[in-house]
């Protein structure tokens, strides 16, 4: 039980950086408390999202600030309690969300973004996992005119300057192309080059599968359990203590039970959200298409159903689930799509794990000899897991990296 690397978290982001380590010939143990894909990378809308190059930022108009603060609104809900622990962490996201800083973050992200396909499609070839992906793009709605004349005219300013394909739709076009979508919503802006997944988990499981097929384990285990001694990394597993020189955190909203402890301050907050899977009462969707004025998505999955997932809950991280903001969107996604009966039993409640300048997390920890962090993907983690993964590996191997990885060095904020 004795490893060159271990990697603490089996999401998205953690399975990649073992595959891509284990390809560069490091001996690798993948360590969860639960079986790969069974947490965030579980429940979220399936897109390998390559057009976000914009990520996305506090809203900093008026109506929309007012409107968050009323708390009636279907793409945000905050619990009151939880403000006070977020409160320093929104103030900065608001500061990062200025126009030219925005600009900076969108700088930086492009190179992991702009190569979040090609990573995905290697592994997926080297996994045998075609069938779990689409390659239609997916689709932004609009409900108001003045709103989808705003996004096209940024669609195609966005397409021009980071080749990307974008097909402008009004209200007749759309429905020919999606027949269940309704009539209260007036155009869409189709981005073709994104991929969706249709069973985002299956797909983290498939990488798992690749990355035990060639000789790596994956154990149950507790990462908080983490200790280091002499230049050692050793976690407890079910199968007893395990030894390496090296250890990755890529535990996602949950990094922090392990970073802080060591005595970094890195400011990791987590989005809940949820998603609940229904039958299609009108011909089901081809494609993901977000509301992008009520702030849900729906995307089609494997077993003819559909997938909405919600917009963003403050709350705190062991906080009970709620059904609100699902009840406020319901109503909404069955006029608008014809969503029919729901499948499941309950709500899925996911976390996402975000940092305050829309930055991922990426690189050697300052303090600790053989310590490196992979988190804070922000509502990317499944776009951006196999090429974070590439990085990191590169980093570690000695490999000159395809980027520059400054931009998301953890000690940025210090």
């Amino acid at each position: 039980m004795d490893f060159d690397v271990v990697v603490l978290g089996a999401g998205i982001v953690g399975v990649s950086a073992a595959v891509h380590l284990q390809a560069r010939g490091r001996r690798v143990a993948l360590i969860d408390r639960r079986s790969p894909g069974e947490e965030t990378s579980f429940g979220n809308a399936g897109l390998i999202e390559r057009s976000s190059v914009v990520p996305y930022g506090f809203p900093r108009d008026l109506g929309t600030l007012f409107r968050y603060a009323r708390n009636r609104s279907t793409d945000l809900y905050w619990d009151y309690k939880a403000l006070p622990g977020y409160a320093a962490w929104l103030a900065r996201f608001w500061w990062e969300s200025a126009p030219r800083r925005l600009d900076g973050a969108a700088r930086d992200m492009l190179p992991l973004i702009s190569r979040s396909v090609a990573e995905h499609d290697a592994l997926i070839a080297r996994a045998g996992l075609a069938e779990l992906v689409h390659a239609r793009g997916w689709m932004e709605a609009f409900r108001t005119p003045r709103a989808f004349a705003h996004a096209a005219e940024d669609a195609r300013k966005a397409a021009a300057e980071h080749g990307l394909r974008a097909d402008v739709l009004d209200g007749a076009a759309l429905r020919a192309r999606e027949p269940a979508i309704g009539a209260d919503i007036c155009g869409a802006i189709h981005w073709v080059d994104p991929k969706s997944v249709l069973d985002p988990s299956a797909l983290v499981k498939g990488y798992a599968a690749l990355f035990e097929c060639d000789g790596g384990r994956i154990l149950i285990g507790e990462a908080a359990t983490l200790r280091a001694s002499d230049r050692t990394w050793t976690v407890r597993t079910e199968h007893g203590a395990i030894d390496a020189k090296e250890v990755v955190v890529a535990l996602g909203p949950w990094s922090d039970l392990v970073f802080e402890p060591l005595g970094y301050r890195i400011p990791l907050r987590a989005k809940r959200g949820y998603h609940m899977h229904y039958r299609p009462a009108r011909p089901i969707l081809s494609m993901p298409v977000v509301d992008s004025e009520r702030g849900y998505v729906l995307a089609p999955m494997r077993g003819n159903r559909l997938r909405l997932t919600t917009g963003v809950e403050i709350a705190k991280r062991n906080a009970p689930p709620t059904s609100i903001q699902l009840d406020r969107v319901e109503p909404l996604a069955r006029e608008t799509f014809g969503i029919g009966e729901r499948v499941d039993r309950e709500p899925w409640l996911g976390m996402r794990p975000c940092t305050p300048d829309m930055r991922p997390v990426i690189g050697p920890a300052m303090r600790h000899r053989g310590l490196w962090f992979a988190f804070g993907h922000n509502h990317h983690g499944l776009t951006l897991g196999p090429v974070t993964g590439r990085l990191l590996a590169e980093m570690m191997t000695g490999e000159a990296p395809f980027t520059d990885p400054a931009p998301y060095r953890p000690d940025r904020f210090r």
